[in-house]
């Protein structure tokens, strides 16, 4: 368990809110796959705008829900060989991750997904099948937006590596009162 930080607990109950919100889309996404193959196989009839929007509601679910499981710490890892690290090794190697590969990733996706965004807006882009869905900016969106809250995501979780590191700070459960920062 890595200590709460005043930046941390301000970021994580939005991005939990989040999370526990876009965790609907996948009843509302299993309800339009029903609706379509039954569309499709009983009455004869698919809807490529259905099949749009599964696709849709896939990828926003994944882009916006990639912050809560890095927030939660539910994200894949080689657990094999993590468990039987040591706390200090473990934040280690969270601190390395963060600052060498993570980060410089997720500006990367920003750096460029936000003109290509705003290149389907400009162009007010569509989809390419007869019946597909409108405003293709809009699902493109998803991918600024999403790694925008995995950065702050990740910056939470630095900060709390950072002060287990580097402040001395107990580590402390979720329902902590410590400020390792002062606050």
């Amino acid at each position: 368990m890595l200590p709460q930080t005043r930046f941390s607990r301000r970021v994580e109950p939005m991005l939990i809110r989040i999370g526990h919100w876009i965790s609907w889309l996948w009843v509302v996404l299993l309800a339009i796959i029903v609706a379509n193959v039954t569309l499709r196989y009983v009455f004869g009839e698919g809807r490529i705008e259905f099949e749009e929007i599964q696709w849709h509601l896939y990828a926003t679910g994944f882009l916006l829900g990639l912050s809560y499981a890095y927030q939660a710490d539910t994200h894949i890892r080689v657990d094999v060989l993590h468990e039987r690290f040591s706390p200090a090794l473990k934040a280690w190697i969270e601190l390395y991750g963060i600052i060498l590969f993570l980060l410089p990733f997720i500006a990367l996706v920003l750096i460029y997904s936000v003109p290509f965004v705003w290149q389907s807006f400009q162009f007010a882009e569509v989809s390419q099948a007869p019946g597909g869905l409108p405003m293709r900016w809009l699902i493109k969106a998803m991918l600024p937006v999403g790694f925008f809250l995995l950065l702050l995501a990740t910056l939470s979780r630095l900060t709390r590596v950072w002060a287990q590191l580097f402040l001395d700070a107990p580590a402390a459960g979720p329902d902590a009162e410590g400020d390792p920062d002062g606050g």
